[in-house]
């Protein structure tokens, strides 16, 4: 009978789960793509799980996010005997430091990796497969850091977690074995969002070395025009489609889900702020090639001051780096940045590449052709979930981190 019981249960949240897998976004996969059946299936695991994790959040079983970090958190690390790993504390953050046992380096690149989930999401266990791959790859000394998470710690708390780490980091590289004049920031999503906003911090501090470059994957990077041709082009694309991209950044803001429309339409941006912000954040300064799968000039409506008011917070450099000054930007490090045609964030590492090659600073840049958001993270997982263009992004970061 018991056994009947558990049966039925898991039947029944299984076809709820289904329903609620319906109420997320349906993707649409590009026939340009060579692995199109793949991202399919990525997808709708990713909206079933989305549904499951909704419908159990409703009935009150565990909240979405706490089962999220748990899925995330049963991702098995890759083995290697061939890496020293230790824990500590910088400070009061949790880090894991990755080095080779055996180096011919006496004093090694430093990376300060700082992983994506939006604030929310993410850990260092779930991204133990990129820091042993860097490490082992650039024969790097490679620090994951795990900052604290919303909605438990408000934003900016991550990011706060992110500078103090980078501060004790270049204060004691040399304990750790590394040249302090050799660390670099990097992280992807919303982890690159981190590591531009520490970038950016840490430009006028004369107490420390200065950072030797910031490498920036598929970074989030402005909240003032949702409507750039990626938007437009990528809106319906996997696995970061672009209502998604809102509910998860007004989420770790901890804003009402509710102004979604008004935001989309730009209602967010007072006209100050407009004229301010269109000689850095605008379509035409997106080369031609990226609208020729389609563009339309969105229309300008009007701004409410009280949403203006209330979305304070998304135009704060910190949430968009784009929008940092330009005598910040003009003192940032050598620079890559990794760009996907099929993301709605493409558009935004266009215009910092510009922003910063407008002041002098070097630039790489890599653009995956037939990539999407997330594809580097999943290049380490095998053939059965990872894509070879993500495998041909984390090469070039080797290369780029070689060199410096």
């Amino acid at each position: 009978m018991e056994l009947l019981l558990a049966i039925f249960l898991a039947v029944l949240t299984g076809i709820v789960a289904i329903a609620f897998y319906y109420e997320h976004p349906k993707g649409e996969i590009p026939r340009e793509m060579s692995e199109r059946q793949k991202l399919y299936a990525l997808h709708y695991c990713m909206n079933f799980g989305l549904g499951l994790a909704t419908f159990l959040d409703k009935v009150g079983i565990i909240s979405e996010v706490r089962l999220l970090r748990v899925i995330m958190e049963t991702i098995p690390p890759s083995k290697d005997t061939r890496l020293l790993i230790k824990d500590l504390r910088f400070e009061r953050v949790k880090v894991r430091i990755y080095q080779l046992k055996t180096s011919n380096n006496s004093q090694r690149r430093g990376i300060l990796y700082f992983h994506g989930g939006v604030g929310r999401l993410g850990s260092i266990r779930a991204y133990e497969r990129t820091c042993r791959y860097f490490c082992r790859k650039s024969d790097s000394v490679v620090v994951c850091v795990g900052y604290r998470l919303a909605p438990e710690h408000p934003f900016p708390a991550q990011f706060e977690d992110c500078l103090t780490a980078a501060i004790h980091f270049l204060r004691t590289a040399q304990d750790h074995g590394v040249d302090p004049s050799r660390v670099v920031v990097c992280g992807d999503s919303s982890g690159g969002t981190l590591s531009a906003a520490v970038a950016q911090a840490l430009v006028n501090r004369r107490d420390l070395p200065k950072l030797r470059a910031q490498i920036l994957i598929y970074p989030f990077l402005q909240c003032v025009d949702l409507n750039l041709p990626s938007y437009q082009q990528n809106e319906r694309v996997p696995i970061l489609l672009k209502e998604r991209t809102l509910v998860l950044g007004l989420k770790y803001v901890n804003l009402d889900l509710g102004i979604i429309k008004e935001i989309f339409k730009g209602c967010h941006v007072s006209e100050d702020r407009r004229l301010k912000y269109q000689k850095w954040v605008s379509p035409d300064y997106i080369p031609h090639e990226f609208k020729t799968r389609g563009y339309k000039p969105s229309p300008t409506y009007q701004p409410s001051k009280e949403l203006c008011e209330l979305a304070e917070s998304v135009f704060d450099p910190v949430f968009s780096p784009l929008l940092a000054e330009d005598s910040v930007i003009a003192q940032l490090p050598e620079t890559f940045i990794l760009t996907c045609e099929f993301d709605v964030l493409r558009d935004d590492g266009l215009l910092y590449k510009k922003r910063l090659e407008d002041h002098g600073i070097k630039v790489t840049w890599c653009h995956l052709q037939e990539g999407f958001h997330g594809i580097v993270f999943l290049a380490l997982f095998g053939r059965v979930v990872g894509f070879s263009s993500g495998m041909k992004g984390l090469e070039n970061i080797v290369n780029f981190l070689r060199l410096i």
